[in-house]
């Protein structure tokens, strides 16, 4: 499918330039993650009954995972609140650059320029989710960490560093955003290639440089591109646009692939299937161990979890594409890979993306509507401190359309499964020199079967 520029509308490109719209939507956002702060700490301890609990990782992760990722990629992060105070002290503006703000603006270590870091904090995070995501004093300590980091970070390094090297959340939503059908490309990048102002890397008096340090005259993936819109607002050869394509475009690309982004994929499948185990499964002592941080059974539940997302899981895949490569080799003696065993694990790593995604949408289905009526009581008393507000107080639970949630979980992991087979038989066929073949795709297949029936026996079994 060839792009299609939705910023020839004048309409939409008009309020995407607009400042106005966005800042309100990312002030509304701010407001709402102080009252989930403000409710860990001094609303109710139950859980359930709590704004923090409830519309964070209830309302929040569901429109994450549902809707906002796989539709719309890193569209939360061009309305997301955490980096706000920052960014204002950063530019000494609200809205416009008006002048020079406070911080110290300096350059993000050149070791540390990739996604390593975001992916020990999500594993950290991913240790600790027990409790964080049960019980509102964690989840209010969590969330006031995130906005301290993020001004502290703000106020030393330059544009958003927080964002683009260190924040967990937008380390997986970069890595599933290559998979939605929007995207912001330059038009010609041969007018970026002449002109020598670059202002949509630099800035100017109508918006600032990319706070992503990206420069989008190069700019082929999403992994990296918030979607704020700067480039969009200060480009002055009107050579950038916001652009529908199709789903999982940036899959396609044969380069590029690398291995902190190949973690992630691990990172965020060993999470998935943790998750559905702990929340999900039948087994009380591992639900106990999760929950018990500090003793010796959490101990053994953390070493587990990280020995499956870092050893187990890279393990068994560097194996299958270890074996593929052989049977290539054997079966076709012409057409062996090109490409070293570490590149071909790094790009073979691109057919977990939509597998993940689905593992995660697939995981989400299985608590959102069974606890989506929480929604109505929260809304009326956020604090638990007996309020009516809006007289949705007394709203007793129930759950929403859980009979049919087994064959939406079904639908979606039977269709990751299937789009990463189509990615990993189309990666095999750019490594393979000669007609096309199949061999070195089918472990990493098998893989992603095994994986998926795991899936399906946790949360449908």
């Amino acid at each position: 499918m060839t792009p299609i520029e939705i910023t020839r509308n004048p309409i939409i490109k008009a309020t995407l330039r607009n400042r106005w719209p966005q800042f309100v939507i990312r002030v509304i956002a701010l407001a709402g993650f102080v009252l989930a702060i403000v409710a860990g700490f001094v609303g109710t301890p139950v859980g359930n009954h709590n704004f923090g609990i409830v519309f964070v990782w209830i309302v929040w992760w569901a429109l994450l995972m549902l809707i906002l990722v796989p539709l719309a990629g890193r569209s939360w992060c061009a309305v997301c609140p955490i980096p706000m105070p920052g960014e204002w002290l950063q530019n000494g503006a609200l809205l416009k650059p008006r002048g020079k703000g406070f911080g110290l603006n300096r350059k993000w270590p050149k070791r540390f320029r990739n996604i390593w870091m975001q992916n020990i904090a999500f594993t950290l995070l991913a240790l600790f989710s027990a409790v964080v995501l049960t019980q509102p004093s964690v989840t209010g300590v969590v969330l006031l960490l995130f906005l301290i980091i993020a001004l502290v970070t703000s106020l030393i390094f330059e544009r958003r560093a927080f964002c683009r090297y260190l924040c967990p959340v937008g380390g997986f939503i970069g890595l599933y955003s290559q998979v939605a059908p929007v995207e912001v490309r330059v038009k010609d990048p041969a007018v970026c290639a002449v002109h020598s102002e670059k202002s949509c890397y630099t800035g100017s008096q109508d918006g600032y440089g990319c706070p992503w340090l990206v420069y989008p005259g190069t700019l082929t993936k999403n992994i990296n591109c918030g979607l704020c819109m700067e480039c969009l607002r200060t480009c002055t050869q009107d050579n950038v646009a916001l652009n529908l394509r199709s789903f999982g475009a940036d899959l396609k690309q044969s380069s590029g692939h690398k291995l902190d982004e190949a973690f992630k994929a691990f990172i965020m499948l060993g999470a998935a299937l943790t998750y559905s185990a702990v929340m999900l499964g039948p087994w009380g002592e591992l639900k106990s161990a999760a929950y018990s941080i500090g003793t010796a059974e959490w101990l053994v539940y953390a070493v587990t979890l990280l020995g499956l997302i870092y050893v187990i899981l890279p393990g068994a895949f560097l194996i299958a594409v270890g074996v593929g490569r052989t049977l290539a080799r054997v079966l076709n003696p012409p057409q062996g890979s090109r490409e070293s065993l570490k590149k071909s694990f790094a790009a073979f790593a691109t057919a977990l993306i939509p597998l993940g995604l689905m593992a995660w949408i697939a995981f989400s289905l299985s608590f959102v509507f069974a606890s989506l009526s929480y929604v109505w009581p929260v809304l009326s008393d956020p604090l638990g401190a007996g309020w009516n507000l809006f007289g949705t107080a007394g709203v007793a639970w129930q759950p929403y359309l859980m009979s049919i949630v087994p064959f939406l979980q079904a639908g979606v992991l039977i269709g990751g499964l299937g789009w990463a087979c189509v990615v990993a038989r189309r990666i095999a066929a750019e490594q393979q020199t000669g007609r096309v073949v199949t061999w070195e795709a089918l472990p990493v297949m098998g893989f992603c079967f095994v994986v998926t029936a795991g899936l399906l026996g946790l949360l449908i079994g």
